[in-house]
Formats: C-alpha cells, structure tokens, sequence
C-alpha cells in the first residue's frame, strides 16, 4: 500500500477510514518523543546536583541529543524508506524506550550522553514519519490542521510532561522522571503497531533522494529557518528554570506551574497556527510569529515584573511561538511535494539542530553574561531568523 504524501490521499477503503483512527495515536508516539527530548529541561538543576556538576554542563545533555537527531534522523528515513511505516515506528519506539530506560541507569555523565544519543536514533524515525503519514492521508486543504494534530504530541510533551518531570526530578531524584518515559514507550510502540496499517508505504526514498535536496540551496534554506527559528526559542526555553527562580524568585513549585502554563500555549499554538496557516498561508503566518516574537523575548531581560505578568508573558510567548510548526511543514510541502518524505525528515532533524545550538548558545550565555541576558539574546535571534524566513522565500521564488 504505497502513498505519495505530497499528493491527494489514496482512496483504498482501509486508508479511507484510517485517519480517524491514526492521528490520535500517531500524536501519542509523539508525546513520548516529546517528553524524551524535552525531561532534560525539567530535572537541569537535580541532574547537575546528583552529577556534581554546573547547570549549563547538565544542559549540554539535550545538546548531545538534538545533535544525533538533526545528524541521524534523515539518514535513518531514507535507510528504512521501503520499509513498512509500522515497523519503522513500532521499531524506532521500542529503541527510544531502551535508551530511555539505560539513561535512568546510568552511573556517571558520560555514560547518559551515550544513552541520549540512542534515543536520537529511536526518536529519528518517529516524528517525520508520523508527520508524512498525516499529510499522505487527508485532503491538501486540511493537511495543516492533520500536521498539527500529529505534531502536538510534541507540545503535549510540553505541556504535561515537563512540569511532572521537574516535580518528579525535585521530589524523587532525576532517574524515576527517565524512568516515566521508558514505562510510556512499550505501550505507545504497541499502539503503533496494532493502529498503523499493516504494508503502508510511501513512495520509497533512498539515500540519492536525499542528496538531492542536500544539493538543492533555495530548499535547504528553507528547512533551515526551521533550525534558527527553534534555536532562538530554546536558547531561553532550556534555562528558563534557572532564570525564573534567580530573577524572578519563583519557587521550585512555581517552575513547574510556569512550564505548565508554556505547555499549555504550546499546545493551543500548534493546534490555532494549523488552523490559521490553512486561512492565510504559510509566509504570512510565519512572517507575522517572528515579528510578534521579538518584543515577548526582549521582556524577559526585564523580569522581575508581577507574577500575573509573568503568566501572561510565558503564555503569550508560548502561544506564538509554537503556532510555526504547521506553517512551517506547509510552506515546504508546497516547494517541492515530491520529496515530501526528505523534506519533513530535514525539518524535523532541524527541529533538533535548533534545540542543540539554542541550548549551547544558552549556556554560553547564561555563563558569560547571567540568565538577565537571555531574554535579549533570544530576540537578536529571533530577528536573524526573520531575516532568514525573509531571504529563503526570494530564493526559493527565484527558483
């Protein structure tokens, strides 16, 4: 059963009715990889305590991931492209979930990045299959919103798990918040297997496609507005903890409150900025995040503010910020929907690309200059990326 997801879903009676069914558990897997990649950001201060070493060292674990994700993760789609997508997402599942489980293991620093950069490979298949799988099974004039649902498993993670693993990271020591994810891995990776049609295809890739797009400059500029976007965003997301209780004075509770509450906009972005994309096109959503962006992340760099303030800025941050995922994934499957497939393993590796320059230049910053510096640091960033969103739209109409 073979779909190419930059064109109209095929009309086989058991893909017919499979959407319905799908997205919820293709959002699932990725509330699993979410609450992988991101339960570093949540347990940063205990991990550096049972470690004995600085914050932005524990940091540089979710750089050591992002990396092998943004690295490992195309090469592993083309590798499996003519592989049935449920073997590929049961399979990559079941790796994350060992990984995991050897990360809440580990005796020492060094031995937990090896065990993150396994998880990268589990989690490599995952997102970008699941996302060209909701574009390959519902109509051109929906597939924003389908992205978005499949996506905000991610936000999910945000939403839900970050704040339960800072809890569970204060309260019971890092390893058990590790330990949670693995637990959730083994169901989640039975789902997937018992939901995803058995023989689905796509329309096989291969290490050449790849190369194509590699070779292509007006697309990988494109993707990689994706990796500056994110990278401005995570610069002051992975230490937010560390910011709101130095400068603002939050308790350790009120981290896991303000998390929640970035959660919650995250998930309310994506799901509005599918919608939204669907009504005006991805430039213009795109172009309009960046620019609302800039002057919420100049205002960290002003806290401490009132508390209520403090709610209302993470939201609003939160809210924008994460309604750029569809735009993003639309804007590409418009350049070129043949290499659909390629396109969406790029961006997500981007995903992870930003992450990890976004969490090393943060620790360069909060080093250097104090988590005061943050706020400002991330809005230069993000008006770098406007300029980019900017300059990778008229090569890519040139082309």
């Amino acid at each position: 059963m073979a779909i190419d997801p930059g064109r109209p879903p095929v009309t086989s009676d058991r893909v017919s009715d499979s959407p319905r069914l799908l997205i919820p558990v293709l959002a699932a897997a990725n509330v699993v990889v979410g609450l992988n990649a991101f339960l570093v950001i949540g347990v940063i201060e205990p991990l550096a305590g049972g470690f004995e070493v600085s914050e932005a060292a524990a940091g540089r674990l979710l750089t050591t991931y992002a990396l092998s994700y943004a690295l490992l993760s195309p090469l592993l789609v083309a590798l499996t492209g003519r592989l049935g997508r449920r073997r590929v997402l049961a399979g990559g599942m079941m790796v994350l979930g060992l990984a995991t489980a050897l990360s809440a293991l580990s005796p020492a620093l060094v031995p937990l990045h090896l065990t993150r950069i396994l998880a990268a490979i589990g989690a490599g298949v995952i997102t970008p299959v699941t996302a060209a799988v909701a574009a390959g099974l519902v109509a051109e004039d929906h597939r924003a919103r389908a992205i978005a649902a499949v996506i905000a498993g991610l936000t999910i993670a945000q939403a839900v798990g970050v704040p339960v693993g800072t809890w569970l990271g204060y309260t019971f020591g890092w390893r058990l918040a590790f330990w949670l994810v693995a637990a959730l891995a083994l169901p989640a990776a039975w789902l997937l297997w018992v939901t995803v049609p058995k023989g689905l295809r796509f329309t096989p890739v291969s290490l050449s496609d790849l190369g194509r797009v590699l070779a292509t400059p007006p697309q990988m500029a494109a993707i990689l507005f994706t990796a500056t976007f994110l990278g401005a965003t995570f610069l002051l997301y992975t230490y937010l903890a560390p910011l709101l209780t130095q400068e603002q004075g939050v308790s350790q509770s009120g981290v896991s409150v303000l998390l929640f509450v970035y959660g919650l906009g995250a998930v309310a972005g994506n799901l509005l900025g599918g919608a939204a994309t669907d009504r005006v096109g991805p430039r213009r959503m795109l172009t309009g995040l960046c620019l609302l962006q800039i002057p919420l992340l100049t205002v960290f760099s002003a806290l401490p503010l009132p508390l209520v303030a403090v709610y209302a800025l993470v939201g609003a941050w939160s809210l924008s910020g994460w309604s750029f995922g569809a735009a993003q994934q639309v804007r590409l499957l418009k350049i070129a929907p043949e290499r659909a497939q390629v396109l969406f393993a790029l961006n997500a590796a981007c995903i992870y690309l930003g992450i990890s320059l976004g969490s090393y230049a943060g620790g360069a910053v909060l080093s250097r200059f104090g988590p005061g510096a943050l706020g400002i640091a991330a809005a230069i960033g993000i008006a770098l990326a406007l300029l980019h969103l900017l300059l990778s739209d008229r090569a890519t109409r040139r082309a």
